[in-house]
């Protein structure tokens, strides 16, 4: 039996702050997103300072009711600790959280940061389905 992950590459590119284009390569990292969590990511200077901003989302197509369900249980403080900040984003086809965290040139420390956030985020999206499963009616209108 092959236990070895699937690895998925993740380029993340600086976003220019006039043309809002992609324009620089700063790194390729590994990562195992079997889930299909992360929707896109990139990184934008600021004051200086390279920031990644890293969509995560729910890695499959989410019901109607579902979706402000899972906006009203997912407590963003689950990966708050690992990142500047993390905010909810409107307006996509399934829930999407962007996580804004310092980028550093190190492959290591990158692919580490992003696994960490990614198996918070699938800990508490998890935590989430498990208890919006009998909720259906309460989101649900008549």
């Amino acid at each position: 039996m092959d236990n070895t992950a699937e690895e998925t590459f993740i380029v993340i590119m600086l976003k220019d702050k006039e043309t809002g284009f992609l324009d620089k390569e700063l790194g390729c990292y590994a990562l195992d997103d079997k889930y299909g969590l992360i929707y896109n990511t990139y990184a934008a200077e600021e004051d200086g300072k390279l920031y990644v901003y890293m969509k995560l989302t729910c890695g499959r197509d989410v019901e109607d009711w579902e979706y402000d369900a899972i906006f009203d249980y997912y407590d963003p403080e689950r990966v708050a600790p690992e990142v500047i900040s993390v905010c909810e984003e409107d307006g996509d086809y399934n829930p999407v959280w962007v996580v804004k965290f310092e980028f550093t040139d190190s492959i290591e420390l990158m692919e580490e940061k992003m696994k960490k956030l990614l198996e918070l985020h699938k800990k508490e999206l998890d935590s989430v389905y498990e208890t919006i499963a009998d909720k259906k009616d309460e989101y649900c209108e008549e």
